[in-house]
């Protein structure tokens, strides 16, 4: 974890956060489940994979990457020389943690016969164990191109590999890990306050569990879940995923209202992701003054990685990061 100064009482943190971006050739990114004075400050917003991409192509020297540990390390497979740094190396994701690599390379060789297709909320480790990386927005059009007699383990979401294998009629082995923010939707609570809103469409992301997306009118990514946002023709939009990607939805559609989804206790308040939530914009600016906390990767290990994340790419160029992308 990032160890903080004692007291930064006297410092004007985003100032210095803007000063220290231009001495350090900085870019910062922020994913769309970042508080929101973090999305606020960025260069991009985004999803994980896109803005990894999206900073590759920048001359910049150092990633900032406000967002988990995961998606920090893609960025450094996909730039292994620039620096990038993670303001809170404890910003981890219940996804990564429920597929231990070890776990993960005995369960494929107790089915040789298998291909993975995983999805890219995993370790570094874990994508170098994987056959092709899949995003939520690129997974349809990658497993529509897999022969039908291929055998597949999809991890390691088991709500997202389910959703793909009930839409496409696909049996697949699925890894049972699951996201704690999108578990803890409530079916109850979401039939209540569509009552409440009978005319508000439904978005959810397809980590939530079936209860939920079978009541959702869109199902999609969270870039997706935006743009669905900007074509609805009501004012009112319901969103089962975390409730930070609310901000940049009243930023684009100040217009139209947005409610979070609930939880069990009736609010959303249980869906915001703990992990997301460690980052500061204090971290942020100890971050960029002291390049640290940061992400290093072992060469063969980030080769290993990035070849499972190539030929995603290959098979989806078309999709993967298709307006999931805003800059300042």
């Amino acid at each position: 974890m990032t160890v903080m100064p004692a007291d930064l009482s006297g410092i004007d943190v985003r100032a210095e956060i803007e000063r220290l971006r231009k001495e350090r050739n900085a870019v910062i990114l922020a994913h769309y489940y970042q508080r929101p004075e973090l999305q606020d400050i960025a260069d991009f917003v985004g999803d994980s994979l896109e803005l990894s991409r999206k900073a590759a192509e920048t001359d910049a020297e150092v990633i900032a990457f406000c967002g988990v540990k995961f998606m920090a390390e893609t960025a450094k497979i996909l730039s292994p020389n620039k620096i990038v740094v993670l303001p809170d190396l404890e910003a981890g994701c219940s996804l990564e943690d429920s597929c231990p690599p070890e776990k993960f390379k005995a369960f494929r060789e107790a089915h040789p016969d298998h291909i993975a297709l995983t999805y890219i909320n995993c370790s570094t480790e874990v994508k170098a164990l994987s056959d092709i990386i899949v995003t939520s927005s690129s997974a349809e059009t990658i497993l529509q191109q897999i022969p039908a007699d291929q055998k597949i383990i999809f991890g390691p979401d088991r709500h997202l590999g389910g959703y793909l294998s009930r839409k496409f009629g696909r049996e697949m082995l699925l890894w049972p890990g699951v996201c704690i923010v999108h578990e803890a939707f409530s079916e109850t609570e979401l039939l209540k306050l569509k009552a409440q809103h009978p005319t508000a469409p439904i978005a959810a992301h397809p980590e939530c569990p079936p209860h939920i997306v079978d009541h959702a009118d869109y199902v999609g990514s969270t870039s997706g879940i935006l743009q669905y946002a900007k074509t609805i023709p009501g004012d009112t939009l319901i969103v089962a995923t975390e409730p930070h990607i609310i901000h940049q939805m009243q930023l684009a559609i100040p217009n139209k209202t947005f409610i979070g989804a609930p939880g069990a206790d009736g609010n959303c308040n249980c869906n915001i992701c703990p992990y997301m939530a460690l980052n500061t914009m204090e971290k942020l600016y100890v971050a960029l003054r002291d390049l640290e906390p940061r992400i290093e990767i072992e060469e063969q290990l980030r080769l290993d990685a990035k070849r499972s994340l190539d030929r995603m790419l290959e098979m989806a160029s078309g999709t993967v990061g298709k307006g999931d992308l805003g800059t300042r």
